[in-house]
């Protein structure tokens, strides 16, 4: 028998709470994303996580833990090899990824590959490194115009990206550079999750702008996943923000892009006021991409207190057949050096009208048990060969 309807789980993009046991083997020994995050600012508006068990769950130098949370909560550790995003939410669906995504972050793109990109797309390749998207623009984009040459860059994500000009480029030449780029890079040795076609508009520095026809070409899943069996059975699985690139349509009946963290908490909200039955399953990159990797601590707790104040709006929506579930899929502590993720453990909070008790769940050896909970609330099993135990029957 079906418990709820409808389950909401959110995905705050690399909110780490402390290093993992292995953590020292990826140099990321003693980070705590938002433990250090709490420590940089002198106060921490987050009143709905609070309310939902943050603060017991993970001691925060700005936020009181509460008496009695309004939920459940516990740590999960990350089971799988690597720290990027496509692991840990594979790894939330099921699968156990033992062997890690290709990073070009810190020296950029092999020589051969690059060679080869060039010979095979006609363009000189300019850029090959870990950059901004939009740094990069203003750094390279005159001379692609001018020349016609082909920006290609990376970042602590397992991607390669390619950036060209809409007018001078052109959209169609760029996605065949992509899918060029994408057969390349299937190879073992330059294996990456994605590649990204970066369009964008704009003739001098300081007015380039990244336009919204962005495309994805993703690598599909190892196996079949939560959201495979999901779909199956007929249910409606309904994707926010960029799962749909990291799953790269599987196992989806309907995806909403977002323009910002904000603007997906937005997209949740009009979901939760329809009538559905099944999965609502966002991610809210800005933590990541805006913060984290820009190693800014004091705006990664500014967007935690604009998500907060949605959080707050979201929980008003939600009725006895429903079940949230906030966690995150990676660490990305902006006071650690470099700019890569941060192999950590990342937080569960479970919340629901419904429930009758509230307190601490014994910490998870796996992110799969958020897959686990959802097939089992709907009488489902787990694809064969995947991981992860459902905690539902504890959450009463």
């Amino acid at each position: 028998m079906r418990k709820y309807k409808r389950i909401f789980t959110i995905v705050i993009d690399s909110l780490g709470v402390g290093a993992m046991r292995d953590a020292a083997a990826y140099g990321d020994e003693g980070t705590d994303t938002l433990g250090h995050i709490s420590q940089s600012v002198d106060e921490l508006r987050i009143p709905n996580l609070q309310r939902l068990g943050m603060a017991n769950l993970h001691p925060l130098q700005c936020v009181a833990p509460v008496e009695r949370p309004l939920g459940y909560y516990m740590k999960m550790n990350e089971a799988s090899t690597g720290k990027d995003t496509m692991t840990g939410h594979w790894e939330m669906m099921g699968l156990h990824i033992t062997t890690p995504f290709q990073t070009f972050t810190e020296h950029g793109f092999p020589k051969e590959l690059i060679a080869e990109l060039s010979r095979r797309t006609g363009h000189t390749v300019i850029g090959n490194k870990s950059a901004s998207g939009t740094a990069i623009l203003d750094e390279l984009a005159e001379e692609e115009i001018a020349t016609g040459h082909m920006i290609v860059y990376t970042s602590a994500d397992s991607v390669l990206q390619i950036c060209g000009n809409e007018e001078t480029f052109g959209l169609e030449e760029l996605y065949r550079c992509c899918e060029i780029a994408r057969e390349l890079t299937m190879r073992d040795e330059w294996k990456v999750g994605r590649v990204i076609a970066r369009p964008y508009v704009g003739k001098k520095k300081g007015s380039f702008k990244r336009t919204s026809n962005r495309h994805d070409y993703a690598l599909k899943p190892y196996g079949r996943t939560a959201l495979n069996v999901l779909k199956d059975a007929g249910l409606d699985v309904i994707s926010v923000g960029k799962i749909f690139d990291i799953f790269d349509g599987e196992g989806l009946t309907e995806s909403n892009k977002s323009k910002s963290s904000v603007h997906g908490m937005e997209q949740a909200m009009e979901i939760a006021g329809r009538d559905f039955t099944g999965l609502c399953y966002v991610n809210l990159v800005d933590f990541d991409a805006l913060w984290g990797h820009r190693r800014n601590p004091v705006g990664y707790a500014q967007e935690l207190e604009r998500f907060d104040v949605k959080l707050g709006e979201f929980l008003g929506l939600l009725g006895k057949d429903d079940l949230l579930m906030i966690t995150a899929d990676h660490g990305n502590d902006p006071t650690h050096t470099g700019t890569d993720h941060t192999r950590e453990l990342v937080p569960f909070l479970a919340y629901s009208p419904a429930l009758e008790d509230c307190g601490e769940l014994a910490e998870s050896p796996n992110f799969a048990v958020v897959g686990a909970t959802i097939t089992e609330n709907f009488g489902l099993e787990m694809p064969e060969g995947t991981i992860g135990s459902s905690v539902l029957g504890q959450m009463v």
